[in-house]
């Protein structure tokens, strides 16, 4: 990592952003009215959400319905909506499922957010575990533009008779894009959902059952007992700790050799798969396009191990052959993690981009990798603050995630050293130990910026056009949700006070190394652009594993198993 003094920014921390007072009302609006001890009608917060303006809810005070947060909103619940009437949230599962006691819940997963959900058909009411306030800030929009929406929607298709013959999407005025969109959610069942958006208005109902900083401490503290338990069992607890924030496959693929040995299955399998993505890549891999082929291996091996199920058993059987050891989220923080211990690794089954390693380094490698789901927002600040109480010898602290670029596009490499943090109010001025050089090297089709800088915001919805810009004037352009939770933790990891408040933070010489690398998953700019309601799918593929190849470069390369990358010309 490069060296030098701490020295004062060239700038100040952004001030108040136009538009902020709108979203603190809002916020302050949901925050207040869920104090309650009974159900709040969601109605009550329409107003204040339309006065925000939201960059994700642009047609929200229109007549026009804006498909577009309408999918969004759609892809992040659970496919319930059509009987949906209330909602619980809460922290603890326990507490959640006895709220409505005998009823029958069975659990619900969303396609576009990991949370813990259970859903009781008989009373229409869907339950949410809360890992911290960021879930709150996330959840709470997301509703209200869906019954805004819905309701248009409603409006629409129950208009002028004269126009009765006309098909549903004609009257909603979604574009071919959006529909298809739409059939991919509801499949089988879109007739059925347009019939039951034209047959009733949305008015939800919304219960908060708690939500403590202690309970969200002990929710954490819960999350971190599998963890504890398999390092405890494999006698891994006083080793050092490399903590990784990415994603559950990554590297996992990367770092074991279980979907490359299948090479030939999954491709034979792909090139007979009806998966309209996979077949357009097979044609671009035919015509000679730069697809990597291990990235197009390991996006078609999801997919063909989702379709086998009696194979992923076995998969996760190799891995722990192999070092890499899975664990399931229990608690009501629905973060998966894998905990990869190096000298286990067999070398000759890893990632070929990782160049040439040393066999004898690698197996005297004490280190352990703890790899996590990015989690949301603060949620992030409450795991790496259970990681650091755990253990005291993590050595790296590593950060993979998406983000919104207001000066890239999708799939582009963003390395920030800048982090505001509107959390606390906070800018972090870190060490990043990756830079172009680091990362470069993994890329052929993107772009790769370093020098950027990031503002950590409280959810997707609480921002608006006015609020972009003033941070983009700040030269701000990626627009996140974790790296300034993370921060907070790091900070506490090396001093003898919690993290402060609207202050100049110097994390240049933290306690551990720090790297921070993003991937575009949205230009909120360009909205046509935005990927909330349809997915990075392999667009993302590039990027997302550029990232991760740099992150176990550094890891072995600090294991001394592994050369440093070359940087591009």
């Amino acid at each position: 990592m490069p060296g030098g003094a701490w020295s004062p920014p060239a700038t100040q921390a952004p001030g108040v952003p136009p538009g902020r007072e709108e979203v603190e009302l809002y916020t302050r609006t949901f925050q207040t009215l869920l104090r309650s001890s009974g159900e709040v009608p969601l109605r009550a917060l329409e107003r204040t959400h339309l006065g925000m303006r939201s960059s994700l809810h642009p047609l929200g005070e229109t007549e026009v319905l804006d498909s577009g947060a309408l999918l969004y909103s759609l892809h992040r619940l659970p496919p319930v909506t059509m009987e949906l009437r209330r909602v619980l949230l809460g922290q603890s599962p326990d507490q959640l499922l006895q709220a409505q006691a005998g009823s029958g819940w069975e659990p619900a997963t969303a396609p576009g957010r990991r949370r813990r959900w259970w859903w009781d058909q008989g009373s229409g009411t869907l339950a949410v575990a809360l890992a911290s306030s960021s879930d709150l800030d996330d959840l709470v929009p997301t509703l209200v533009a869906l019954q805004i929406e819905w309701n248009k929607a409603h409006r629409l298709l129950n208009g002028d008779r004269a126009e009765e013959e006309r098909e549903p999407r004609d009257l909603l005025g979604v574009g071919p894009d959006d529909w298809t969109r739409l059939e991919g959610l509801f499949g089988s069942r879109l007739d059925r959902f347009i019939a039951t958006v034209t047959a009733r208005p949305m008015d939800l109902r919304v219960r908060l059952l708690g939500g403590s900083q202690v309970g969200f401490a002990r929710a954490t503290r819960e999350w971190w007992g599998p963890i504890g338990e398999v390092l405890n069992r494999e006698g891994l607890r006083d080793r050092p700790v490399y903590f990784v924030s990415s994603n559950a496959h990554c590297l996992v693929n990367l770092l074991s050799g279980v979907a490359r040995r299948r090479r030939q299955e999954v491709v034979r399998w792909a090139e007979s798969s009806r998966d309209s993505e996979l077949r357009a890549l097979l044609v671009r891999r035919r015509r000679g396009d730069q697809v990597s082929e291990e990235n197009f291996l390991y996006y078609a091996a999801r997919l063909w191990f989702d379709a086998h199920p009696r194979a992923r058993a076995d998969r996760t059987a190799e891995e722990s052959q192999e070092g890499v050891y899975h664990v399931e989220a229990r608690s009501g923080t629905d973060v998966a993690a894998q905990v990869m211990v190096l000298d286990r690794l067999l070398p000759g089954q890893l990632d070929p981009r990782l160049g040439e390693i040393d066999d004898r380094a690698l197996s005297a490698a004490p280190e352990v990798v703890i790899n996590i789901q990015y989690p949301l927002g603060l949620g992030a600040y409450h795991i790496l603050r259970q990681v650091l109480e755990a253990t005291d010898r993590v050595a790296g602290v590593y950060i993979l995630g998406k983000a919104a670029t207001l000066n890239a596009d999708i799939g582009d490499v963003m390395i920030s050293d800048v982090v505001h943090d509107e959390h606390s109010g906070n800018t972090y001025w870190l060490q990043n130990c990756f830079s172009f050089a680091e990362v470069a090297p993994f890329v052929t089709s993107r772009s790769v910026l370093d020098r950027q800088r990031a503002v950590s915001v409280r959810s997707t919805f609480l921002q608006n056009r006015a609020y972009l810009d003033f941070y983009y004037r700040d030269a701000y352009t990626v627009v996140e949700m974790e790296a300034g939770p993370y921060l907070g933790a790091i900070h506490e990891a090396g001093d003898s006070s919690r993290y402060p408040t609207d202050r100049q933070v110097d994390l240049t010489r933290p306690a551990m190394e720090v790297g921070l690398i993003h991937y575009a998953s949205d230009t909120p700019y360009t909205q046509a652009r935005t990927l909330g309601a349809r997915g990075l799918r392999f667009e993302g593929m590039e990027g997302t594993y550029a990232g991760a190849l740099a992150i176990a470069a550094r890891i072995l390369q600090r294991a001394g198993a592994a050369a440093a990358p070359r940087s591009t010309p």
